[in-house]
């Protein structure tokens, strides 16, 4: 991928003087001004690094370059300053939004030389990112498995609820979305603990007593005190925790201080998208179970719920047959749980095939406990 710079500032002769020097080493755009800026982050995308000049009308570079880390946290970002700004941008440096500043007038091989600087820490910020998330993600994907074996009923739940917290992520441009799916995939892991029987009423909205619903009510907390304790998962464990703040009523613990935005958004779409399978469960279509949650716009936001009515049917460009056992494959749904001939459930209802899933039911088959077709809808 090709590294490109952004260069913000007011004045048209200065940002043209910019791309004619550094034209043959660098791909520069640039912009007049914040909005501008920001403007070309959301058109174009991510950008390696960002230079913006300190004094520009409505907003100032150091405004400007704290929204570009809100947007793109991964983008080094840089600001040129006169000297009578130099208080101003060394308040942005020690409060850890600017890589570095530079100031004005800025030969060129001063400006390549911290160019230079900014793409080799981009680089070494992007790959950190990319092990981390290929190895998080690979570790959650076995966690999930785990949970498939040993719950089917929470394993169909989390993937239902990832798929929700999935659109809603991508309609807010959420940055690390990697993040909020983990949140989403391991929301049910403290299930583990309970019984499936105990599960299953929970999920489909059963009348529990006040015992059951005490126990039932602490599965965030388990699920986040364990992920706790993984380097990293900070972030995700605490979503996690506060999944049933809206349903149950309580307050949440509380945001870390150190936390972004983002994360406190991400908690909230966890949130909803657990109230919405609620009310699916009940059997309500997705329609009928949004515009529900729309008379509670206020406990999760009114744009988050809204953002839910253009979601796609989990149906669309799928047909319901009947299939073997044994023709069963990734990215089926199952339409009927399926049970051994002594009654134990094996699968839920509405569960999506996995690889891990077509081991466990062959395992079954071969043992003939269980039968020989199943509904599922199928991809067309």
């Amino acid at each position: 991928m090709t590294e490109r710079i952004l260069f913000v500032d007011d004045e048209p002769q200065i940002l043209d003087a910019y791309k004619r020097i550094l034209h043959r080493e660098f791909e520069v755009d640039t912009a007049m001004g914040g909005e501008q800026g920001l403007a070309s982050i959301r058109d174009r995308g991510q950008y390696s690094v960002v230079i913006s000049d300190m004094r520009m009308p409505g907003m100032n570079g150091a405004q400007f370059l704290a929204q570009v880390r809100q947007r793109t946290p991964e983008t080094v970002r840089m600001l040129l300053t006169g000297y009578t700004d130099l208080d101003a941008a060394m308040d942005a440096v020690n409060e850890g939004n600017i890589f570095r500043f530079l100031t004005k007038p800025c030969d060129k091989q001063v400006l390549t030389t911290a160019i230079t600087a900014g793409l080799a820490q981009y680089g070494l910020v992007t790959a950190e990112k990319e092990l981390l998330e290929n190895t998080l993600m690979g570790s959650i994907k076995v966690l999930t498995e785990v949970l498939s074996a040993a719950s089917p009923e929470a394993f169909g739940r989390s993937m239902r609820i990832t798929r929700y917290v999935r659109h809603l992520v991508a309609k807010f441009s959420l940055p690390s979305p990697w993040r909020f799916e983990a949140a989403a995939m391991l929301s049910q892991l403290g299930c583990v603990t309970l019984d499936p029987e105990l599960i299953k009423a929970s999920y489909v909205g059963e009348r529990l007593s006040s015992e059951d619903s005490v126990r039932f009510a602490a599965h965030p907390k388990v699920a986040s005190d364990f992920l706790a304790n993984i380097p990293r998962m900070e972030t995700v464990a605490w979503m996690i925790g506060q999944q049933l703040t809206s349903e149950t009523g309580h307050s949440n613990l509380g945001v870390p201080a150190h936390f972004e935005e983002a994360i406190v958004l991400g908690a909230k779409i966890l949130e909803l998208a657990v109230a919405l399978d609620n009310l699916r469960m009940t059997g309500l279509s997705d329609e009928a179970a949004i515009n529900r949650l729309w008379v509670r716009r206020t406990d999760f936001g009114p744009e988050l719920v809204e953002a839910l009515k253009d979601i796609e049917p989990e149906t669309a460009k799928m047909e319901l047959r009947k299939v073997s056992a044994s023709k069963l494959t990734t990215g089926m749904i199952l339409q009927q749980e399926i049970r051994t001939h002594a009654g134990m459930l094996v699968v839920p209802e509405g569960q999506a095939v996995t690889q891990a899933l077509l081991l466990k039911l062959d395992n079954f088959s071969r043992a003939d406990m269980i039968g020989k077709e199943v509904m599922a809808l199928v991809p067309v």
